[in-house]
């Protein structure tokens, strides 16, 4: 990316900000948008002892508490000021969508201003992840993508995202979905938004869920992904701040052409950029890293593409990467489908003679509007007025 081009965007964002600062709603702060001298700031405002911040910090990580009621370490007549103080409620269920016997439930939130971001939870014999959102809606605009498609309406505090967390915890551990009472340990940061763009609030969220209890939730750093369709400065940024998070990179296309047309910020940060940096990050924190790629019939799927995708990635000489072809859970409407199952087992069969590790993503919710940007895109007020 050109120096010129940081410029002119940093311009175009600062104007952006500054003629749209009335309209870009800001959710009330929350305990989670905080610092620890902040609450303890807050706390004492409230004329009581400092060490009731730590108290308020249990609560939330440890017991995954919001009800203030149930502080029964806490003076009766500070339990209402608490709730007022701390814990605005950021996100209410607007719908509820389960498969998978129960397994993967689909949550679409309604924020306080009335926008709409989803998570979905699915449990595994041997895990349970949490698909989060970072953004409402997304301005990278890859058209064969639902979330893509809505654009990007404002960033998430990391107060509402840290909800979808703290919710799904509770959830695992009070055993309300199915296979009984168990533990969150897994987030991946692939619901709807470019988790980059929105860098400040992620890696605040990203400390608080790996900080132990009574500082965060307890999910190591090592079980969670941040996605991005490769925002080399992003990228960089994170691998500086030497948390062991796995980094997973959208790139679904194996030639500059193509991604120009499937994942519009190539023509920004081109393939080789993005996998220079990704290597990067896989030097610098001894992790590899995933290579996202839906795959879409007679589009990205053929055996010369798969080649092309493992000579690219085998530039780099080491065993840094693992692919995951996805098959594309196709949006209404749209031209791009998913790709035939032999297709599939094709390409993938290719990168494996190759030397590249590559699995098959698991494919969950598709019967619910699994894919990102789905449900809240049906759920939009405009698209129900159209199916009436």
């Amino acid at each position: 990316m050109s120096e010129s081009f940081r410029e002119s965007s940093a311009q175009s964002d600062t104007q952006s900000k500054s003629q749209n600062k009335s309209k870009i709603f800001k959710p009330p702060v929350h305990f989670a948008d905080l610092s620890a001298e902040e609450r303890t700031e807050k706390v004492v405002s409230m004329k009581l002892p400092k060490f009731r911040a730590k108290q308020i910090a249990t609560h939330y990580y440890r017991h995954l508490s919001v009800e203030p009621e149930s502080f029964t370490d806490f003076p009766a007549g500070a339990r209402s000021r608490i709730s007022d103080e701390f814990f605005p409620e950021l996100i209410t269920p607007e719908a509820v969508r389960k498969a998978d016997g129960g397994t993967t439930v689909k949550t679409l939130w309604k924020l306080r201003d009335g926008s709409l971001v989803e998570s979905v939870l699915m449990r595994y014999p041997q895990r349970a992840t949490l698909c989060v959102s970072s953004q409402v809606g997304c301005a990278m605009a890859c058209p064969f993508c639902a979330t893509g498609k809505l654009g990007l309406s404002r960033n998430m505090s990391a107060g509402e995202i840290l909800e979808q967390v703290r919710i799904a915890a509770r959830q695992m551990r009070d055993g309300l979905i199915a296979g009984g009472e168990g533990r969150l340990s897994n987030i991946v940061f692939m619901g709807m938004g470019e988790p980059m763009s929105n860098y400040r609030n992620v890696l605040s969220a990203i400390r608080q869920i790996s900080a132990l209890p009574d500082e965060g939730f307890g999910i190591s750093a090592r079980n969670i992904t941040v996605s991005t369709v490769g925002i080399v400065p992003g990228i960089r940024k994170l691998a500086a701040e030497h948390i062991p998070v796995r980094l997973a990179v959208s790139l679904h296309a194996p030639d500059d052409k193509l991604r120009d047309e499937l994942v519009p910020m190539n023509k920004h940060f081109n393939i080789s950029q993005v996998l220079n940096v990704a290597h990067d990050y896989y030097l610098s924190s001894g992790r590899r890293v995933s290579i996202e790629y839906a795959l879409m019939k007679d589009i990205n799927d053929s055996a010369k593409q798969a080649k092309l995708l493992a000579k690219r990635l085998n530039h780099y000489g080491d065993d840094w990467v693992h692919v995951n072809p996805i098959p594309l859970n196709p949006v209404e409407g749209s031209k791009w489908t998913a790709s035939k199952p032999e297709d599939e087992q094709a390409f993938i069969d290719i990168l494996h003679r190759a030397g590249i590790a590559a699995t098959m993503r698991d494919t969950r919710g598709s019967d619910i509007d699994g894919a990102c940007g789905q449900l809240a895109a049906k759920n939009k007020p405009e698209s129900r007025e159209e199916e009436k």
